[in-house]
């Protein structure tokens, strides 16, 4: 079976969703992920659930397309989140056939954290789409232990983990924690390298995963150990931000090199 191969909303960040399209078509990615919501104030993203014309645009031309729409960016859950603020996302998201919402913990209140994002799973089981619980590091859900805990004690529908191979590498994570993820948690995981050992200060490592991800096989992260732990029919997201390397190679060559290091990589398992 190929796995399906999806081009993350931050690989390509300056590309708006339908010429985003355009290069998943071109450079042979099966899905996309669509950033709506910024990951932090001022930073890009295309809200398109609050421009129709816009929204309809691009559901027009994925009817055109066999590329479609996994995931959609970002929902952080903080300690002032209402879930009724997402309805309009969420809504558009099923209008795109996306299948995850990608979710961040930011609130260290854990009882008030793992309500809260009950109650967005719960949103978006209504919309036939999960909300994929990310952890990373830097935030109030560090490692994929912290996950389980959360999801599990959701107690709902539509729970999900989100599974990066950078903050596998940079949390307190194993591969055994990783086993321990239940399989229909289990929605997609996303696929970059790393630059080994990685940084201690906080402020660096928000920027290496934002701006220096690296080619799968170029750095040090145990990428075939964790996609041997990983179940094989578990669709990858590329996400790799790395400006200096795409101006270097062009778009084009630089994209054609994260498919087929993905593709060499997970032919390996």
């Amino acid at each position: 079976m190929t796995t399906p191969l999806g081009l993350a909303a931050l690989t390509v960040l300056d590309t708006a969703p339908l010429e985003q399209v355009t290069l998943a078509e071109k450079h042979g990615f099966d899905t996309i992920g669509i950033r709506l919501l910024p990951a932090s104030p001022g930073t890009t993203a295309y809200p398109l659930h609050e421009n129709s014309a816009d929204l309809d645009e691009l559901v027009r031309r994925l009817t055109d397309s066999a590329v479609t729409v996994f995931d959609l960016e970002i929902v952080r859950l903080g300690e002032d989140f209402r879930v009724s603020d997402y309805e309009k996302f969420v809504a558009a998201g099923a209008r795109l056939g996306a299948h995850a919402v990608l979710v961040g913990g930011d609130d260290h209140d854990r009882s008030r954290l793992t309500d809260s994002y009950a109650q967005f799973a719960a949103l978006c089981a209504d919309y036939s789409m999960v909300a994929s619980l990310e952890f990373m590091p830097w935030t109030a859900v560090p490692d994929a232990r912290a996950a389980l805990d959360v999801v599990s004690q959701a107690d709902g529908p539509g729970r999900s983990i989100l599974v990066d191979a950078l903050h596998v590498d940079r949390s307190a994570t194993t591969l055994a924690d990783l086993a321990e993820i239940p399989r229909d948690w289990l929605h997609y995981a996303q696929l970059c390298d790393g630059l080994v050992p990685a940084p201690t200060e906080t402020a660096e490592l928000i920027r290496h995963a934002r701006e220096e991800r690296l080619v799968p096989g170029t750095g040090g992260i145990d990428l075939d150990g964790i996609w041997a732990t990983l179940p094989g029919d578990l669709p990858v997201s590329i996400e790799l931000p790395n400006e200096p390397l795409r101006q270097q190679l062009g778009t084009d060559d630089w994209l054609d090199s994260l498919v087929s290091a993905a593709q060499e990589l997970l032919a390996r398992r």
